[in-house]
């Protein structure tokens, strides 16, 4: 009836490589990164579809990340997030005529253990982990409360092929996170100026928390079209000497 692809073994990778340009980092970075993770999602979602398909329902989620945005971490965690979405998006294709639905689903920064112990290393990776611990996290339990909601959903196939966000599901199916507390709303305007200037946080509290970043906002800056426009023309190429 329901699986969830959500293994991925790349954070002590991750953390290891942190600062390292491609070039510089070992090739099998990619690995570390996109195998327990990418590659295990196509295989988990090719062996469920299989068993949903003969059934006749079912629904496959892809625990994915906004890491598939733009430059997050390394160029291997970003590819692998963003063909995530993409893997979500084209199963569900092929599998809409069978009354199975397959999502992407984007949690904002989790509490995992992994995590966890990251968070007491030094270096950016640590840092910026710390500040992220600081009320802008959520708990594993919450992309529980997303699935148990979404496979609960009469009219899940209206979701099949998109990305949804943990904030998101928590508002529709009226949830908070485990520890009582609103699962943290990482598109909400005031929470992404505190993520970027967090010495400012004070002054940002100020914004009310229901104005979030429009989704078409997010779609545009995610475009691959986006690089040069009709306002900003490709540059020409240079001249030989």
């Amino acid at each position: 009836d329901v699986l969830v692809s959500c293994a991925f073994s790349g954070v002590e990778a991750i953390a290891a490589q942190q600062g390292r340009p491609f070039w510089e980092s070992p090739a099998t970075l990619w690995d570390d990164i996109n195998n327990v993770g990418l590659r295990g999602h196509y295989l988990s979602l090719r062996h469920a579809a299989r068993l949903m398909v003969s059934a006749g329902h079912g629904l496959l989620v892809v625990v994915s990340s906004p890491g598939g945005l733009g430059y997050m971490f390394n160029v291997p965690y970003g590819v692998g997030k963003a063909a995530c979405d993409r893997l979500a998006a084209d199963c569900a294709h092929e599998l809409r005529a069978y009354g199975v639905a397959c999502v992407a689903l984007w949690p904002g920064m989790v509490r995992t253990e992994k995590v966890l112990k990251e968070q007491h290393g030094t270096g950016p990776m640590a840092e910026k982990i710390q500040v992220m611990m600081k009320g802008m996290s959520e708990t594993p339990e919450a992309s529980g409360k997303c699935v148990v909601a979404l496979a609960a959903d009469p009219h899940i196939m209206a979701h099949s092929g998109k990305v949804l966000l943990t904030p998101d599901l928590a508002r529709r199916y009226g949830f908070r996170d485990v520890d009582g507390k609103p699962v943290f709303n990482y598109v909400a305007v005031r929470n992404v100026l505190t993520m970027l200037k967090p010495q400012l946080a004070r002054f940002f509290r100020l914004i009310p928390e229901c104005l979030t970043i429009p989704k078409w906002v997010i779609a545009l800056y995610a475009s691959k079209f986006r690089a040069y426009s009709a306002l900003e023309p490709a540059p020409l190429p240079k001249k030989q000497d």
